[in-house]
Parts: structure tokens; C-alpha cells; sequence
């Protein structure tokens, strides 16, 4: 009987955040090694499909750095970087096009049929939703450093991904975007997402990744931060305690922020039901930036 009131606690706790995010939209991004974890994956769908049926409207947007690196190991590519992106020719757009928007798209797609969710796959395979052009960075000299075929989303499919959210179904969308001429593009995929939260102004953008949060120290459990403010966090990018590859996706965060949405959380997918912890308890299990 304790067990079941206990369960009922936590069902009451959670309703006060049912009826406030109803019919809101949340925008998901799923990445790093939490892909790789099977069982991490199937529990992270099945939270999922419970905001979807709870009455929010989740977007689901994915990366897949590591599938990508050994599809082209297999190929006899070898990754190469420039500026910490991934310098993107023809034959390792290929392989990105095909490891996101057919591999694990449709690998997430079906676990979340087989589980009794709707889930569709928009990409330049079915319904085209991202819009990019071709990412230009200055490099030391000042002009422009080639990437290839990488680019930045400018826009969506506004109209399209509204209407399958209000059908009930649960969009995912791998982060290949496709230029006005046709021409795809690997997008970064914290980017992507934060691009398509600022355009609907969602309620929320979760990072869902291999990491719990933000710590100011990385060998501290204990010093991870469940509330950050945009300054506070413009303060540890300066002095190096947010750094490498947390950096962008912290900086998409401000910027969606910046545009209106409600709130930025960074969780770990590896944790069972972590984004249902951090969206319908009142303490959360990672770090949320708010303005």
C-alpha cells in the first residue's frame, strides 16, 4: 500500500506540469553515446511517446557522430576536421544521408511504432522540414575555410511540422538539411534543433546526450548545476569551466532562449526516464538554463 501511494504522489506531482505543458510543443535532441545504448534508447522513446499522449508535442531531432565514423571507416574514409567540424566531401555526405535519415531515423521510427507511439521520419527521403544554406567560418586569414557540403538550417517547414504535431504524431528528423537548389547539407545537430525551437518558440529544448549536465568541475559529481541563468553561463564559457564541445551547444541554447523559448535542459540519456524526471518533477535530474 505504500508503494501505490507513493506512485500516486508522484502522478499528482506530475499533473500540475500536465496541465501547464499541454499542447505545447518540446524540442528533443538526442545524441553522443547515448545512441549506442539499446536499452537507454528504447526507455528515452518510451518517455517519448508518454509526453505525446500526456498532451505535448515533442519534435525528436538526431545526430549520429559515431555511426557516421564507422560507416566511413568501413568506406576506407578517414574523418578529417576543420574547426572541430566535420569537413563534409561528396562521399561523406553520402554516408551522412544515409546513416541519419535512413539507418537511425528509421531504426527510431520503428521502436517507437513497435512501442505503440506515431512516428513519422521527415527528411529529404519523405517530407523535407529542415532548411539550410552552406555554413561559412572565417579562418585566420580572414577568408572564408572550406567545409564542404556542411551548412546551418536558416528555416523550416514551419507549416508541415505543426500539422503533424496536431495529428497526434511525433516527428523525427535526422540533421541533414537541404538548400534552396536541392543540395543537402550535414548540419550540426544541437543546431538543429535549437533552430527549429527558436522558429516555434517551443516551451522547451532538451539536450539529451552522455552527459548529466553542466558541472564547474567535471571530476566533481557533487557540483553539478540543476538552475543556471544565461549570464551565469556566459560567465563559465568565459573562464573555461563550460568548454569544448559543450560550448555550442550552450551557445545554440542562449541563442533559442534569446528568441523565446521557455527553457533550455541538458540530461543524460543513459539515465532511465530522465526526461520525464526533469519535465514533471518539481527538482530534475540535470541543468536547466533559463534567461
Amino acid at each position: 500500500m505504500d508503494e501505490a501511494i507513493r506512485k500516486a504522489e508522484v502522478l499528482i506531482e506530475a499533473l500540475a506540469w500536465i496541465r501547464r505543458f499541454r499542447g505545447r510543443h518540446v524540442v528533443i535532441k538526442l545524441g553522443g553515446s547515448a545512441l549506442e545504448e539499446r536499452e537507454a534508447v528504447r526507455s528515452f522513446l518510451t518517455d517519448v511517446i508518454f509526453l505525446q499522449s500526456v498532451g505535448l508535442r515533442p519534435i525528436l531531432v538526431h545526430g549520429g557522430g559515431k555511426d557516421i565514423d564507422k560507416a566511413m571507416a568501413s568506406a576506407g574514409i578517414t574523418p578529417r576536421k576543420v574547426q572541430g567540424r566535420r569537413y563534409t566531401d561528396a562521399d561523406t555526405l553520402e554516408i551522412v544521408a544515409k546513416v541519419l535519415a535512413g539507418d537511425i531515423c528509421g531504426g527510431l521510427v520503428a521502436e517507437m511504432r513497435r512501442q505503440g507511439g506515431n512516428a513519422i521520419g521527415l527528411s529529404f527521403r519523405s517530407q523535407n522540414c529542415l532548411i539550410g544554406k552552406k555554413l561559412e567560418l572565417p579562418g585566420e586569414d580572414g577568408l572564408p575555410v572550406d567545409l564542404g557540403f556542411v551548412g546551418e538550417v536558416v528555416d523550416i517547414d514551419r507549416g508541415l511540422l505543426e500539422d503533424v504535431c496536431a495529428a497526434g504524431i511525433i516527428p523525427v528528423i535526422p540533421s541533414v538539411a537541404m538548400d534552396s537548389t536541392g543540395q543537402l547539407l550535414n548540419v550540426n545537430a544541437d543546431t538543429a534543433a535549437a533552430a527549429i525551437a527558436r522558429i516555434l518558440k517551443s516551451e522547451k529544448l532538451i539536450f539529451v546526450s552522455d552527459v548529466p549536465g553542466i558541472f564547474l568541475d567535471r571530476k566533481n559529481p557533487a557540483t553539478l548545476q540543476s538552475n543556471l541563468t544565461a549570464a551565469r553561463c556566459r560567465e563559465l564559457i568565459r573562464d573555461g569551466i563550460i568548454d569544448a564541445g559543450m560550448v555550442p551547444k550552450v551557445d545554440a541554447a542562449l541563442e533559442a532562449l534569446g528568441a523565446g523559448v521557455g527553457k533550455v535542459h541538458i540530461v543524460d540519456g543513459r539515465m532511465p526516464h530522465s526526461v520525464l524526471l526533469e519535465i514533471y518533477s518539481d527538482t530534475g535530474v540535470g541543468t536547466e538554463i533559463v534567461l
